[in-house]
C-alpha cells in the first residue's frame, strides 16, 4: 500500500473496471468464436484443444517480464502495450481467418490480458489506503472478469449469426481501443524507490519468504479446483444422462454465484479477514468434492455447483490483497507475475492430468483427491494470518 498516493476514487475506479472488461471481453469472444470456426472448417478435437491452451500459455512466459516492466513503468505504458497486442491479434484474424493465425491471434490475445491485469492489480492495489480498502477494491475489479466472459462469448455468438467470423473478430479487435479510452486519463502513482544499498534481486527470491510459499501453494490448489469443475462436471454430466442444457445450466450456476459472492464482498470487507474467508472457502470447497459425485440428477448437481461457486468466488480478492500486504512494495508486479505464472500453467497442465487420471481411475477419484489435497492445504490458508493476529 502506499500512503502517498492519492485515494482511488469510485469513479476512477469504474473507468479501470470499465477497462479491463473491454480487453478481456476480447479475449474471451476470440476464446469462443475461433476454436468454433476451427471446428466448422474440420479441424480436430485435439487441435481446438491445442487452439484453446494457446490462450493461457502466453501468459505463462509473459507474467514475470510483465510484472517487472509494471514495476518500472507504472500503469498506462503496459496497458497501451495490451491494447495494441490485443487489437492486432484479432484483426489479423480478420484478414486471414485460417487456423494458423488463429493460433496466432489466441497467442496475442491471452499475453495481453495478462499483462493489462497484472497492471491495473499492481495500480489498484498501490492506491489502497489500507487493508479495509484492498479487500473491497479487489473485490469488485474481481467483478470485471466475470462479466467480460459473459458478455465476450455472447457477443461474439450474436455477431456470427449476424454476419459471421470476419464481423464478429472485427467487433472484438475494437474493444480494447475502448480499454484505452477508458484508462487513458488515469493520474499515474510516484515511483518506488528502492532504500539506499538494496537490490531487487530475482523473481524466485520471493519464494524464500514463508508467507509467500503459503500463498502460492493456497493460490494453486484453489485454481485447480477451478479447473477440475470446469473440466470434470461435463463428463460427470454426461455419464448421469443430463443434456448439454442442462450440463450448462450447471456451469452457469457455478459462475453466477461466483460473480454474486464478488459483488457482496466490497459490502462485507470491513468485517473479513482474508485468511478466515480462505480457510473456510479450502474446507467447503473439500466438502463439496467430497459429496459431488454422489448427486445423480440436475438439480442436486446445480446446488453444489452454486455452493462452490460462492466458495471458490470469494477467494481471488483476498489472495491479492494478502499478497500485496505480503510482498515489498517494489516488487508488487513482480509479485502478481509470478501469481499469474503458477496460475496459468497450472491451467495447461491440469486439465491434461485431470482427462489422464480420469481416464483410468474414474471422475469420481479425481474429484476426492483433489479435495483432500485442498483439506490439508487449509493448514496453510490459516497460517496467513498476519503476525498480529496470532496468539
Amino acid at each position: 500500500m502506499n500512503a502517498a498516493a492519492a485515494p482511488l476514487g469510485s469513479v476512477t475506479l469504474a473507468r479501470l473496471i470499465a477497462g479491463h472488461i473491454s480487453l478481456h471481453a476480447c479475449m474471451a469472444g476470440m476464446r469462443m468464436a475461433a476454436p468454433l470456426m476451427a471446428l466448422r472448417a474440420g479441424h480436430s478435437a485435439l487441435a481446438v484443444g491445442l487452439l484453446l491452451s494457446l490462450f493461457a500459455l502466453t501468459q505463462v512466459f509473459l507474467a514475470l517480464p510483465a510484472g517487472r516492466y509494471a514495476d518500472r513503468n507504472g500503469f498506462r505504458r503496459p496497458i497501451g502495450f495490451s491494447v495494441v497486442l490485443a487489437s492486432t491479434g484479432a484483426a489479423l484474424a480478420v484478414v486471414f481467418p485460417i487456423f494458423p493465425v488463429l493460433c496466432l491471434s489466441a497467442l496475442m490475445t491471452g499475453g495481453a490480458v495478462g499483462v493489462a491485469a497484472i497492471s491495473l492489480q499492481r495500480h489498484v492495489g498501490r492506491s489502497a489506503q489500507n487493508n479495509t480498502e484492498l479487500k473491497r477494491m479487489f473485490s469488485w475489479l474481481s467483478i470485471g472478469p466475470a462479466l467480460s466472459n459473459f458478455i465476450g462469448p455472447l457477443s461474439a455468438g450474436l455477431l456470427i449469426d449476424l454476419g459471421g467470423f470476419r464481423l464478429a473478430f472485427f467487433v472484438l479487435a475494437c474493444l480494447p481501443l475502448m480499454t484505452w479510452l477508458w484508462v487513458r486519463h488515469t493520474v499515474k502513482l510516484p515511483p518506488v524507490l528502492l532504500p539506499p544499498g538494496e537490490e531487487k534481486g530475482r523473481a524466485w527470491d520471493l519464494l524464500r519468504e514463508p508467507m509467500m510459499r503459503r500463498l502460492m501453494l493456497v493460490n494453486w490448489l484453489l485454481s485447480s479446483c477451478w479447473d477440475v469443475h470446469t473440466f470434470v462436471v461435463p463428463v460427470l454430466g454426461h455419464e448421469r444422462g443430463l443434456s448439454a442444457s442442462a450440463i450448462g445450466a450447471i456451469l452457469g450456476g457455478f459462475a453466477l454465484a461466483a460473480t454474486a459472492v464478488r459483488v457482496a464482498l466490497p459490502l462485507l470487507a470491513t468485517h473479513l479477514h482474508e485468511w478466515v474467508v480462505v480457510t473456510t472457502a479450502m474446507l467447503s470447497t473439500a466438502v463439496l468434492f467430497a459429496i459431488y459425485p454422489f448427486m445423480h440428477d440436475a438439480l442436486t448437481m446445480a446446488l453444489c455447483s452454486a455452493l462452490l461457486g460462492i466458495s471458490l468466488g470469494s477467494v481471488q480478492p483476498m489472495i491479492m490483497s494478502t499478497l500485496h500486504q505480503i510482498t515489498p512494495e517494489s516488487r508488487h508486479g513482480e509479485a502478481l507475475g509470478f501469481r499469474m505464472m503458477a496460475i496459468n500453467g497450472s491451467s495447461v497442465v491440469m486439465p491434461l492430468l485431470f482427462g489422464s487420471a480420469g481416464a483410468v481411475l474414474g471422475v469420481s477419484l479425481v474429484f476426492w483427491t483433489v479435495g483432500a489435497g485442498v483439506a490439508l492445504g487449509a493448514r496453510s490458508a490459516w497460517r496467513l494470518r498476519p503476525p498480529a493476529h496470532k496468539a
